[in-house]
This record gives structure tokens, sequence and C-alpha cells, in this order.
């Protein structure tokens, strides 16, 4: 996978996939199933390993992450977080970062969370010659200032302000120009996302709040397979429950255990 191969995916109406995944297996599984994108969340804190704050996650946390990731997909782009902080920092510590990303673990484009705030840091990246993954949107303070409700705006924004709409497209037009390669646009809506995908060349995916008026979606694997322990108590609509298969499973090793018996061995039945 190339990203013009990506953007000529756009021009023919094809929609792309990117999984976040935070391990080798999970990398491999994403990698095989032909997903075009495989990214490395700074999620990966609160989503996996139990951190109450996202903020919390370093880069050395990233590139480690990374390098466990980037074992796993042979086919796929790897793309990666940045943490908080070496964006916020300006454009010389986000080319930094970057380059560290792309040499310490051998990723293909950076994603930049909250990159409409800062278009310099894009091109800073980019003139590095790392390409970039954009992010930009619906947050909760944006929603605020327009007087919506902004866990209503995954769903419908009907009632969205011109004005709103305006400065989406204007923000993506301006990403674009700075060189990023991606968007990913947050709470994108059924109404403002179709005007943001017409209005750049370039591919826009979304996660949260998007759906198939974009050119591609961003679903975590973990998520997808129902892997939180959270599926055991108050299971959602997803592909699967891992985490219910993993209680029986374990539950009936235990049983094994202290009833005496062998356990299964993990290894190819004998013929």
């Amino acid at each position: 996978m190339t990203l013009p191969a990506l953007q000529q995916m756009k021009r023919n109406g094809q929609r792309s996939v990117c999984i976040v995944a935070w391990d080798y297996h999970m990398a491999r599984i994403a990698d095989r199933a032909g997903v075009e994108i495989v990214s490395v969340g700074d999620t990966v804190g609160t989503n996996l390993w139990g951190q109450p704050n996202p903020l919390e996650v370093t880069m050395d946390q990233m590139v480690t992450v990374c390098q466990a990731v980037r074992r796993g997909v042979d086919r796929a782009l790897l793309s990666c977080d940045f943490p908080y902080g070496p964006l916020q920092e300006g454009p010389g510590s986000a080319v930094s970062s970057a380059i560290r990303l792309v040499k310490q673990a051998g990723i293909d484009l950076v994603k930049l969370d909250g990159a409409a705030d800062y278009p310099e840091a894009v091109e800073a990246v980019v003139r590095a010659g790392i390409p970039v993954f954009a992010q930009f949107g619906i947050t909760p303070q944006t929603a605020m200032h327009y007087g919506l409700e902004y866990g209503a705006m995954s769903t419908s924004d009907a009632e969205v302000p011109a004005e709103m709409t305006d400065r989406l497209v204007a923000e993506a037009k301006r990403l674009e120009a700075a060189g990023a390669s991606l968007l990913n646009f947050t709470n994108s809506g059924p109404i403002v996302g179709p005007e943001v995908v017409r209005a750049v060349e370039i591919p826009v995916l979304g996660g949260f709040g998007g759906g198939p008026w974009l050119d591609g979606r961003i679903r975590m694997a973990h998520s997808a397979i129902g892997y939180p322990s959270s599926m055991l108590d108050a299971p959602v609509d997803t592909y699967a429950n891992v985490a219910q298969i993993s209680l029986d499973a374990i539950t009936a090793l235990s049983e094994d255990i202290r009833a005496g018996r062998q356990i299964k061995s993990g290894r190819p039945p004998s013929a």
C-alpha cells in the first residue's frame, strides 16, 4: 500500500480501512485482513494499559509500541500518533519527534491530533520528508462555542450552523495546503463530512462520529473484536466478544487444573 494508491482509491470512490493496533499479533492479523492503514494510537495508555489520563503516554512508550506493531505489518501503511507535547511545543520539536519515529520505529507517516491548530508544524514535518496524517474536527469546545450538544454530533449535524461548516472546510483545505497526505475528521456528521470530502483531494477518514460519507473509517481493533473487559458486563454492538471468549477459556483452564486434568497444550494435536 502507498499514499498514491490511497489517493487513487478516493478518486475511484473506494473506501479505505484504518485499524488502530498496539501489539505485534493484532497488527499481523489486521495486515493479513488487507487493511490499508495500521495506526498506533496514543490512546494505548487509557485503552490497553489502564492509565486514567490520556496525556500520560510518553514518546518513549510510543516508540516501543510502534516497534512492536512495525514487526507485524508487511503490506499496510503504518501510522503513529504523537503523544501530547511535541506538536504543541512547536515545529522544531514536531520535526525531531517525527524523525525519531521514522528512524527508531520505521513508521510511514505520523498522525498529528489537533493539527488544524498547528499548520506550521504540519508544513515543517512534511518539508522534512515525512508524510502527515492530520486530525481535525468537532471537539467539545467547538460544539459549546456554537451552542450544540457534543454527543449528538456523531449522528446528525442537520442543525450545524453554516459558519461551522465553512470553518471546518477551511481547516481541511488549510491542512491539505500545508502538505498533509490524509485527514482524520472527528465527529464529521453526515452533512459537514461530505462537504469536507468534496473540498479536498486527499482522503478523509474518520473514527468517532464518522460514517459512510467519508473516504474511509478508523476503528480500534480492540473495540471491533470486543476485547475490553467492560464487554463482560455491558456488551455493545460490535463484531465479536473476545472478552467473553477469554473469560470462558480461562475459566475452563482453571477448572481443568483444579480437577487434576491435563491442560490443553497450545500445540497442534498429534495425528
